[in-house]
């Protein structure tokens, strides 16, 4: 079956109160095809009237959302599934028409945000508390998790519906109302996910959008009726985002960037680690944050395997994200090109081996489009911008390790603690690197170690601030607050005043 190319032309605007309704601000931002570089529609940029409008619904909507039953809840949730994935398709090629990416990638995008609303549908069983009978005599104790009220994600244009995803059903099914600012460079996604919530039944004003720029974040950072914000863009954003909902004393989990790792040991199937590496760094244009930035190669690595993804990237795929054989689309702007490609000129003045230069890459029929090649630096070191800065595109850096120990405390030594791999046929060096790696997410002969849905997602170090990692029961954790309760039924008799503090006696 053929899937037709997303070509809607209308304005984008918000989702409130459940329904569409144009913004109260003036300014009018164009959202491009990457693959044509020309504009498609338009997104009309929320105010902060916007976001009050959203709150207030939100809030209206709060109380009686707490109270329904969660299984109730959780049917509403399984019927947003099953139009999830009646719709992954369309979905799917709005990514495509928006951000670039392939279509195939497109679809295992929708899959993964599908797997967490699959994990909210159980939140019955996720909200249980615990209870000890008799904790003191004739005293019960026993604690409940009950929702915080109206919550906020800002989620970035690289994935506009998995990292949404990670948000809003698990924070919905626990009973909170959800304001999302999804990214302005790809924003169509997010209206028809609320379109589709409202089809399964949600009652309006649990769910809305609000589109918008810097105003936008900083009027849901500093509103006093929003409890909570999640977040997922870069470090110098994540870093600001929590120290505002810090300062006004909102529970908060920002995660930021990365510069993730591959290490290739000596006695690792090259081949597999190739094609993972050309898979990991190139897939998405690079534009992932578990993008393999930086291939470590230990020892005599470096010299069989930099050829060999030489060889893998003159035979890449780069075309428009629809075409069926396409295995890179383009990047997501203009000024994204502009940067990308900056920095491999960075890399070249810095002394880095060119070995593969993406710089120039043109596309038949789609000349205006934004592509770059891929690029490939060897003998890159630490001190290289290249190698300290997330550049998120289809640049791939190799630095060469003597040994293991080396490797290890190169990647401790990094600034970002996302995503790392190991490539190797040892146990004992791949138990090792697990248990010693400063990183909070690890792969071992897996290049994209992205966690399923009921483990939870979430870096170390500069890479992640706030104390809970996404989705999975941490992402319950997040959404809801611990209430302890205790209880007894003295008998009528009193023996007067108690002074002294409950006790286990």
């Amino acid at each position: 079956m053929t899937v037709q190319p997303y070509t809607a032309s209308n304005d984008i605007a918000h989702f409130i109160d459940g329904k569409l309704v144009p913004s109260s601000g003036t300014v009018r931002q164009p959202v491009f095809n990457p693959a044509l570089g020309s504009v498609a529609r338009h997104v009309a940029l929320g105010s902060t009237g916007d976001v009050d409008a959203a709150v207030a619904s939100a809030k209206a909507a709060s109380a009686k959302w707490a109270d329904t039953p969660p299984i109730r809840r959780a049917r509403v949730m399984n019927k947003f599934l099953e139009l999830m994935n009646e719709h992954t398709d369309t979905l799917a090629a709005m990514i495509t028409a928006e951000h670039g990416k392939v279509f195939s990638d497109a679809q295992g995008e929708v899959a993964r945000g599908i797997d967490i609303i699959e994990f909210a549908c159980g939140i019955p069983q996720l909200l249980k508390g615990d209870f000890t009978d008799q904790v003191s005599t004739g005293l019960d104790n026993w604690t409940m998790r009950q929702p915080l009220g109206v919550v906020a994600g800002i989620t970035p244009f690289n994935f506009p519906v998995m990292v949404p995803c990670w948000m809003f059903p698990v924070a919905i099914a626990a009973g909170n109302c959800f304001i999302l600012k999804p990214s302005e460079r790809d924003p169509s996604a997010s209206l028809f996910m609320a379109e589709l919530l409202i089809q399964a039944g949600l009652p309006k004003g649990v769910f809305n959008v609000v589109q918008g720029d810097k105003s936008v974040v900083d009027a849901l950072l500093r509103h006093p009726d929003i409890s909570a914000v999640s977040f997922v863009g870069s470090t110098p954003i994540a870093h600001y985002v929590h120290e505002q909902c810090s300062h006004y004393g909102k529970r908060v989990q920002a995660l930021g960037g990365a510069k993730n790792h591959m290490v290739v040991m000596p006695d690792a199937d090259l081949s597999q680690a190739a094609d993972a590496l050309i898979g990991a760094g190139y897939g998405s244009a690079g534009e992932r944050c578990m993008a393999i930035s930086v291939a470590v190669l230990v020892g005599d690595v470096a010299d069989k395997l930099v050829p060999m993804l030489a060889e893998r990237i003159k035979k890449l795929k780069i075309s428009n994200g629809m075409d069926s054989d396409a295995e890179m689309g383009p990047v997501v702007t203009r000024q994204a090109l502009e940067r990308i490609e900056g920095y491999v000129g960075i890399g070249v003045e810095e002394g880095a081996t060119l070995v593969a230069d993406g710089r120039g890459h043109k596309v038949k029929d789609h000349e205006n489009g934004f592509f770059t090649g891929a690029t490939l630096f060897d003998h890159v070191t630490s001190t290289m911008r290249i190698y300290k800065e997330e550049i998120f595109g289809p640049v791939l850096s190799c630095v060469r390790a003597k040994d293991f120990a080396e490797a290890v405390q190169l990647i401790n030594d990094h600034e970002f603690g996302n995503g790392v791999s190991c490539y190797t046929r040892d146990g004992n060096v791949a138990r090792e690197f697990s248990r010693r790696i400063l990183v909070g997410m690890v792969g071992i002969n897996v290049p994209i170690p992205v966690p399923m849905a009921w483990h939870g997602f979430g870096g170390w170090k500069r890479s992640l601030f706030g104390d809970t990692h996404a989705y999975g029961e941490e992402g319950v954790r997040f959404y809801t607050r611990q209430k302890s309760i205790m209880q007894r039924w003295p008998e009528s008799t009193m023996n007067g005043p108690e002074f002294a503090m409950p006790t286990a006696k």
